[in-house]
């Protein structure tokens, strides 16, 4: 089997709360099976064939760091919507989840988006924060994490929340119970951790997805998740929703 190419975007600037860490347990979940793993790096003045990437990954920055990685990434935007049509798997966290949409109002500052997803995001009066979890039907487990961010996106018609608020969990806007966007194989979400460290179900079916994309589908070697889900389960018990 070829390796399974991860690209990790702007690692150096969008990396907020340890998002990094999604991209390692990935990689890991793919060793501890034997699939061959090759991470890719790209930092704002590489270049990247995206027709060769399997996930892709863009952490969260705060607005300071998703002004300086602007122009870059639009500068990637075709190939990023192209990828995305062609049902490649890309998970975005927070600042990278935002950058998703047709743009991010910051005041008078408005920051053109890749246009992936129906949806646009402002900000907002104060900031939504705290320990978080959602229900999404690709986890038999609420899915866990911290949300702190103080935009606000709506999602347009029709387009679907990766899943629905529990507890006191803020989510997309803190008002309409959706928390992140579910499109195809992308998922979109405001929730730091990492994320997918102790939501393994997560993991495993970003995984999963890029396999089967490539024609390399194949039921996933079952893990000993006892840690992970361990970690899981006291996150949703602080929050109340165990």
């Amino acid at each position: 089997m070829k390796p399974l190419t991860i690209v990790h975007l702007f690692p150096e600037l969008l990396n907020l709360y340890g998002d990094g860490g999604n991209v390692i347990a990935l990689r890991r979940r793919c060793e501890w099976r034997g699939i061959p793993v090759d991470v890719r790096e790209v930092g704002m003045d590489d270049a990247m064939d995206f027709a060769h990437a399997d996930i892709v990954f863009i952490g969260g920055g705060a607005d300071r760091e998703q002004l300086i990685v602007k122009d870059a990434m639009m500068g990637r935007k075709a190939e990023l919507r192209s990828y995305v049509a062609d049902g490649g798997v890309l998970l975005a966290v927070c600042g990278g989840y935002q950058f998703l949409g047709h743009h991010y109002t910051m005041g008078d500052t408005v920051v053109e988006g890749l246009g992936i997803v129906d949806m646009e995001t402002v900000r907002g009066e104060g900031r939504l924060i705290g320990n978080a979890a959602i229900a999404t039907d690709i986890s038999d487990v609420p899915v866990v994490g911290f949300e702190n961010h103080g935009g606000r996106t709506n999602l347009g018609a029709g387009v679907q929340p990766f899943g629905r608020t529990l507890g006191s969990t803020h989510g997309n806007n803190g008002s309409d119970g959706g928390e992140g966007v579910r499109q195809g194989n992308l998922i979109g979400t405001y929730l730091h951790g990492p994320l997918l460290p102790k939501n393994p179900h997560v993991t495993d079916h970003l995984i999963a997805r890029a396999l089967e994309r490539r024609g390399d589908a194949c039921e996933l070697a079952p893990l000993d998740d006892a840690v992970e889900l361990a970690a899981n389960r006291i996150m949703a018990q602080r929050i109340g929703v165990a």
